[in-house]
Protein backbone atom coordinates (compact mmCIF):
# COMPACT_ATOMS: atom_id res chain seq x y z
CA UNK A 1 0.00 0.00 0.00
CA UNK A 2 2.13 3.07 -1.21
CA UNK A 3 -0.72 5.67 -1.52
CA UNK A 4 -3.55 6.88 0.92
CA UNK A 5 -5.95 9.61 -0.47
CA UNK A 6 -8.25 11.74 1.95
CA UNK A 7 -10.50 14.21 0.74
CA UNK A 8 -10.93 17.02 3.54
CA UNK A 9 -13.22 19.96 3.86
CA UNK A 10 -11.65 20.46 7.05
CA UNK A 11 -14.38 19.26 9.35
CA UNK A 12 -13.68 17.10 12.76
CA UNK A 13 -15.07 14.02 10.64
CA UNK A 14 -12.48 14.31 7.94
CA UNK A 15 -9.87 15.20 10.57
CA UNK A 16 -11.12 11.67 12.22
CA UNK A 17 -10.28 10.64 8.29
CA UNK A 18 -6.80 11.80 8.49
CA UNK A 19 -5.57 10.28 11.72
CA UNK A 20 -6.51 6.87 10.67
CA UNK A 21 -4.92 7.35 7.75
CA UNK A 22 -1.53 8.24 9.32
CA UNK A 23 -1.76 5.60 11.64
CA UNK A 24 -2.37 2.84 8.52
CA UNK A 25 0.67 4.82 6.39
CA UNK A 26 2.99 4.36 9.73
CA UNK A 27 2.17 0.84 9.44
CA UNK A 28 2.56 0.48 5.66
CA UNK A 29 5.33 2.93 5.33
CA UNK A 30 2.88 4.60 2.88
CA UNK A 31 2.52 7.97 1.53
CA UNK A 32 -0.50 10.31 1.85
CA UNK A 33 -2.47 12.82 -0.42
CA UNK A 34 -4.34 15.11 1.35
CA UNK A 35 -7.01 16.86 -1.31
CA UNK A 36 -9.98 19.44 -0.82
CA UNK A 37 -11.85 19.79 -3.50
CA UNK A 38 -13.48 23.33 -4.63
CA UNK A 39 -16.84 22.84 -6.00
CA UNK A 40 -19.59 24.77 -8.42
CA UNK A 41 -16.78 26.36 -10.45
CA UNK A 42 -15.73 25.51 -14.15
CA UNK A 43 -12.69 23.63 -14.38
CA UNK A 44 -9.35 25.33 -14.42
CA UNK A 45 -6.07 24.15 -15.44
CA UNK A 46 -3.11 24.08 -13.06
CA UNK A 47 1.08 24.00 -14.32
CA UNK A 48 3.34 21.81 -12.71
CA UNK A 49 3.51 23.86 -9.88
CA UNK A 50 0.04 23.70 -8.56
CA UNK A 51 -0.32 27.12 -9.86
CA UNK A 52 -3.23 28.40 -12.60
CA UNK A 53 -2.78 28.26 -16.01
CA UNK A 54 -5.59 30.42 -17.24
CA UNK A 55 -4.82 33.19 -15.06
CA UNK A 56 -6.64 36.44 -16.69
CA UNK A 57 -9.71 37.88 -16.01
CA UNK A 58 -12.35 38.39 -13.54
CA UNK A 59 -13.30 34.16 -12.69
CA UNK A 60 -9.47 33.29 -12.94
CA UNK A 61 -8.67 36.18 -9.83
CA UNK A 62 -11.20 34.85 -7.90
CA UNK A 63 -10.71 31.34 -8.34
CA UNK A 64 -7.05 31.93 -7.42
CA UNK A 65 -7.75 33.50 -4.29
CA UNK A 66 -10.00 31.19 -3.18
CA UNK A 67 -6.97 28.26 -4.20
CA UNK A 68 -4.22 30.38 -2.28
CA UNK A 69 -6.98 30.36 0.70
CA UNK A 70 -7.53 26.97 0.49
CA UNK A 71 -3.66 26.11 0.27
CA UNK A 72 -3.25 27.88 3.25
CA UNK A 73 -5.80 26.11 5.09
CA UNK A 74 -3.89 22.59 4.45
CA UNK A 75 -0.59 24.28 5.58
CA UNK A 76 -1.77 25.26 8.71
CA UNK A 77 -4.04 21.86 8.99
CA UNK A 78 -0.54 20.12 8.58
CA UNK A 79 1.86 22.66 10.47
CA UNK A 80 -0.49 21.59 13.84
CA UNK A 81 -0.45 17.62 12.70
CA UNK A 82 2.13 15.14 14.51
CA UNK A 83 3.02 12.99 11.28
CA UNK A 84 5.16 10.90 12.98
CA UNK A 85 7.39 10.29 9.98
CA UNK A 86 4.72 10.00 7.64
CA UNK A 87 5.24 11.81 4.15
CA UNK A 88 1.85 13.53 3.59
CA UNK A 89 1.10 15.88 0.22
CA UNK A 90 -1.56 18.34 -0.01
CA UNK A 91 -3.11 19.38 -3.04
CA UNK A 92 -6.21 21.52 -4.00
CA UNK A 93 -8.80 20.32 -7.02
CA UNK A 94 -11.55 22.65 -8.75
CA UNK A 95 -14.47 20.66 -9.79
CA UNK A 96 -16.75 17.96 -9.40
CA UNK A 97 -15.67 15.92 -6.03
CA UNK A 98 -16.45 12.37 -7.05
CA UNK A 99 -14.58 13.53 -10.64
CA UNK A 100 -12.10 14.95 -8.91
CA UNK A 101 -11.55 12.02 -6.22
CA UNK A 102 -11.47 9.43 -9.14
CA UNK A 103 -9.14 11.67 -11.08
CA UNK A 104 -6.73 11.63 -8.51
CA UNK A 105 -7.07 8.12 -7.32
CA UNK A 106 -6.13 7.12 -11.44
CA UNK A 107 -3.42 9.91 -11.65
CA UNK A 108 -1.64 8.79 -8.20
CA UNK A 109 -2.46 5.03 -7.97
CA UNK A 110 -3.88 5.69 -4.79
CA UNK A 111 -4.35 2.38 -2.79
CA UNK A 112 -6.66 3.20 -0.43
CA UNK A 113 -9.58 6.42 0.35
CA UNK A 114 -10.26 7.11 3.95
CA UNK A 115 -13.36 9.41 4.08
CA UNK A 116 -15.38 10.66 7.10
CA UNK A 117 -18.81 10.96 7.03
CA UNK A 118 -21.42 12.61 9.35
CA UNK A 119 -24.60 11.16 10.39
CA UNK A 120 -26.92 8.29 9.21
CA UNK A 121 -29.40 10.39 7.58
CA UNK A 122 -28.08 9.68 3.41
CA UNK A 123 -27.02 12.12 1.51
CA UNK A 124 -26.18 14.44 4.73
CA UNK A 125 -22.92 13.44 4.95
CA UNK A 126 -20.60 16.43 5.82
CA UNK A 127 -17.29 15.52 3.54
CA UNK A 128 -19.05 15.88 0.12
CA UNK A 129 -22.68 15.35 0.34
CA UNK A 130 -24.18 12.04 -1.75
CA UNK A 131 -20.65 12.22 -4.28
CA UNK A 132 -19.56 9.97 -0.63
CA UNK A 133 -21.97 7.26 -2.12
CA UNK A 134 -20.51 7.89 -5.62
CA UNK A 135 -16.89 7.31 -4.09
CA UNK A 136 -18.03 3.94 -2.12
CA UNK A 137 -19.76 2.56 -5.14
CA UNK A 138 -16.90 3.22 -7.98
CA UNK A 139 -13.48 3.92 -6.68
CA UNK A 140 -10.56 1.52 -8.22
CA UNK A 141 -9.62 1.05 -4.62
CA UNK A 142 -10.73 0.01 -1.35
CA UNK A 143 -12.47 2.81 0.69
CA UNK A 144 -12.69 3.42 4.46
CA UNK A 145 -15.73 5.49 5.92
CA UNK A 146 -15.25 6.63 9.23
CA UNK A 147 -17.44 9.06 11.89
CA UNK A 148 -15.58 9.13 15.60
CA UNK A 149 -11.90 8.97 15.86
CA UNK A 150 -10.36 5.36 15.84
CA UNK A 151 -7.59 3.71 17.39
CA UNK A 152 -6.27 1.31 15.13
CA UNK A 153 -4.14 -0.37 18.40
CA UNK A 154 -8.08 -0.87 19.12
CA UNK A 155 -9.40 -2.27 16.42
CA UNK A 156 -9.48 -6.16 16.76
CA UNK A 157 -11.84 -7.72 14.23
CA UNK A 158 -12.66 -7.20 10.26
CA UNK A 159 -16.25 -8.20 9.93
CA UNK A 160 -16.59 -9.57 6.35
CA UNK A 161 -20.13 -9.36 5.48
CA UNK A 162 -20.94 -11.38 2.34
CA UNK A 163 -23.93 -13.76 0.61
CA UNK A 164 -21.32 -16.55 0.16
CA UNK A 165 -22.77 -17.51 -3.39
CA UNK A 166 -20.56 -14.73 -5.34
CA UNK A 167 -16.72 -15.36 -6.36
CA UNK A 168 -14.77 -12.46 -3.92
CA UNK A 169 -11.01 -13.11 -5.06
CA UNK A 170 -9.89 -9.74 -4.78
CA UNK A 171 -11.50 -8.78 -1.78
CA UNK A 172 -10.54 -11.72 0.29
CA UNK A 173 -6.77 -11.05 -0.58
CA UNK A 174 -7.34 -7.40 0.16
CA UNK A 175 -8.59 -8.54 3.43
CA UNK A 176 -5.69 -11.40 4.16
CA UNK A 177 -3.30 -8.64 3.57
CA UNK A 178 -5.42 -6.15 6.28
CA UNK A 179 -5.26 -9.12 8.52
CA UNK A 180 -1.63 -9.37 8.29
CA UNK A 181 -0.87 -6.06 8.77
CA UNK A 182 -2.91 -5.20 11.17
CA UNK A 183 -3.16 -8.58 13.15
CA UNK A 184 -7.03 -8.90 13.27
CA UNK A 185 -8.99 -11.45 13.77
CA UNK A 186 -11.21 -12.29 10.37
CA UNK A 187 -14.77 -13.27 11.15
CA UNK A 188 -16.91 -14.57 7.68
CA UNK A 189 -20.19 -13.28 8.70
CA UNK A 190 -23.67 -14.33 6.83
CA UNK A 191 -27.14 -12.65 7.70
CA UNK A 192 -30.37 -15.10 7.21
CA UNK A 193 -33.12 -12.90 6.61
CA UNK A 194 -36.68 -13.90 6.13
CA UNK A 195 -37.03 -13.58 2.38
CA UNK A 196 -33.83 -15.20 1.89
CA UNK A 197 -33.85 -17.90 4.09
CA UNK A 198 -31.28 -20.78 4.66
CA UNK A 199 -31.07 -23.84 6.88
CA UNK A 200 -28.18 -24.72 9.29
CA UNK A 201 -27.49 -27.45 6.95
CA UNK A 202 -27.27 -25.48 3.84
CA UNK A 203 -25.39 -22.52 5.60
CA UNK A 204 -22.90 -25.28 6.60
CA UNK A 205 -22.40 -26.27 3.15
CA UNK A 206 -22.09 -22.79 1.79
CA UNK A 207 -19.60 -21.59 4.35
CA UNK A 208 -17.11 -24.87 3.32
CA UNK A 209 -17.48 -24.05 -0.63
CA UNK A 210 -16.38 -20.44 0.06
CA UNK A 211 -13.84 -21.08 2.27
CA UNK A 212 -12.56 -23.84 -0.29
CA UNK A 213 -13.04 -21.66 -3.05
CA UNK A 214 -10.72 -18.49 -1.44
CA UNK A 215 -8.17 -20.26 0.00
CA UNK A 216 -9.49 -18.59 3.44
CA UNK A 217 -7.85 -20.20 6.83
CA UNK A 218 -8.16 -18.95 10.24
CA UNK A 219 -11.16 -17.52 9.52
CA UNK A 220 -14.30 -17.53 12.28
CA UNK A 221 -17.64 -18.13 10.36
CA UNK A 222 -20.97 -16.79 11.95
CA UNK A 223 -24.54 -16.81 10.73
CA UNK A 224 -26.52 -13.77 12.46
CA UNK A 225 -30.61 -14.11 11.89
CA UNK A 226 -32.18 -10.39 11.21
CA UNK A 227 -34.96 -9.03 9.26
CA UNK A 228 -32.34 -7.58 6.93
CA UNK A 229 -29.11 -7.59 6.13
CA UNK A 230 -28.08 -4.23 7.01
CA UNK A 231 -29.47 -4.43 10.15
CA UNK A 232 -27.51 -7.84 11.20
CA UNK A 233 -24.61 -7.38 10.14
CA UNK A 234 -24.51 -3.46 12.16
CA UNK A 235 -25.98 -5.51 15.28
CA UNK A 236 -23.36 -7.82 14.75
CA UNK A 237 -20.62 -5.90 14.80
CA UNK A 238 -21.71 -3.69 17.95
CA UNK A 239 -22.49 -7.80 19.28
CA UNK A 240 -18.32 -8.13 18.56
CA UNK A 241 -17.15 -4.45 19.35
CA UNK A 242 -13.90 -3.27 18.20
CA UNK A 243 -14.46 -3.78 14.78
CA UNK A 244 -14.11 -2.60 11.50
CA UNK A 245 -16.83 -4.05 8.78
CA UNK A 246 -16.21 -4.85 5.34
CA UNK A 247 -17.97 -5.65 2.37
CA UNK A 248 -17.84 -5.44 -1.13
CA UNK A 249 -20.56 -3.03 -3.41
CA UNK A 250 -21.72 -3.72 -6.93
CA UNK A 251 -21.51 -0.08 -8.29
CA UNK A 252 -24.99 -0.59 -9.60
CA UNK A 253 -26.04 2.10 -11.59
CA UNK A 254 -29.79 3.91 -12.78
CA UNK A 255 -33.00 2.33 -11.90
CA UNK A 256 -31.33 -1.42 -11.11
CA UNK A 257 -30.23 0.87 -8.15
CA UNK A 258 -32.71 2.65 -7.22
CA UNK A 259 -34.78 -0.61 -6.81
CA UNK A 260 -32.07 -2.84 -5.41
CA UNK A 261 -30.25 0.01 -3.37
CA UNK A 262 -27.09 -0.85 -1.86
CA UNK A 263 -26.49 -2.38 1.56
CA UNK A 264 -22.68 -1.11 1.57
CA UNK A 265 -24.00 2.67 0.77
CA UNK A 266 -26.61 2.08 3.85
CA UNK A 267 -23.34 0.45 5.94
CA UNK A 268 -21.59 3.89 5.74
CA UNK A 269 -24.53 5.78 6.49
CA UNK A 270 -25.39 4.13 9.58
CA UNK A 271 -22.36 2.48 10.74
CA UNK A 272 -20.96 3.55 13.96
CA UNK A 273 -17.69 1.35 12.94
CA UNK A 274 -15.54 2.15 10.07
CA UNK A 275 -16.59 0.20 6.81
CA UNK A 276 -14.68 -0.97 4.65
CA UNK A 277 -15.63 -1.19 1.13
CA UNK A 278 -14.24 -2.67 -2.48
CA UNK A 279 -16.54 -1.77 -5.73
CA UNK A 280 -16.50 -5.40 -7.05
CA UNK A 281 -17.90 -3.66 -10.69
CA UNK A 282 -15.25 -3.98 -13.43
Amino acid sequence: MKTILVPTDFSTQADNALDMALQVAKINGSKVLLINVIEGMRSFSFNTMGELEDSTGEEAYLVKKLVDQTKSNLDDALSNLDTDGVEIEAMVEIGSPYESIAHVITNHDADLVVMGTKGSGGVEEVLIGSNTEKVVRYAKCPVITIKDKVDLDKVKHIVFATSLMEDQPDIVERLKLARENFGVKLHLVKVNTPNNFHTERQLREEFQKYLEKHDLKDCETHVYNEASEEDGILYFAEDLGDCMIAIGTHGRTGLLHLLSGSIAEDLVNHSKVPVWTFSMKK
